[in-house]
């Protein structure tokens, strides 16, 4: 457990370090957050014909509103976290690319649900998208990647050499 847990934390700072370095964050990070915007309000677009999508800012069609998506809010974090927990837990390769596959498809699709639902929860009330953004939605965020992380762990095979333990 103790080596998991440094495994983990080593794999985390590095992520994090890359992530926050400026040739990441205009290759990968900028683009991502761009083309999450344009995905979410393409969706939004089904709804409400006049959302207006510039960069990462989704404005409502009467320009009253927007919800512009920032580091932090683009999934990428989350999903660090994710990476670290499943490279840092013995398994093989295969298993960790097919849970990041998977855990990467539900952090982002709960994440698309996220900015749209801010999107017109901040058109309702902007308390309510405070709360909502500041609190409920980072713990819904977090909560999917442990859920993601624990259905993980229980789909891995159980090695051939070992022994339940039984507490007495």
């Amino acid at each position: 457990m103790g080596l998991f847990f440094l495994r983990f934390l080593l794999i985390l700072v590095v992520l994090f370090v890359l992530e926050m370095s400026m040739p990441v964050q205009q290759m990968l990070i900028l683009p991502w957050t761009t083309q999450l915007a344009a995905l979410c309000g393409t969706l939004v677009h089904y709804f409400d014909p006049g959302v207006l999508v510039t960069g990462a800012e989704i404005r409502s069609s009467d320009r009253s509103f927007a919800v512009v998506i920032r580091s932090g809010c683009n999934g990428v974090e989350a999903l660090i976290i994710l990476i670290a927990a499943l490279f840092a837990f013995p398994a093989s390769n295969a298993y960790r690319v097919t849970g990041l596959l998977i855990g990467a498809l539900a952090v982002q699709g709960l994440n698309i649900i996220r900015i749209i639902s801010l999107f017109y929860l901040g058109q309702w009330s902007l308390s309510a998208f405070q709360w909502a953004h500041l609190y409920a939605w980072e713990v819904l965020i977090m909560l999917d990647v442990l859920i993601v992380f624990m259905l993980w762990l229980r789909a891995l095979p159980i090695p051939k050499n070992h022994e339940p333990v039984i507490a007495t």
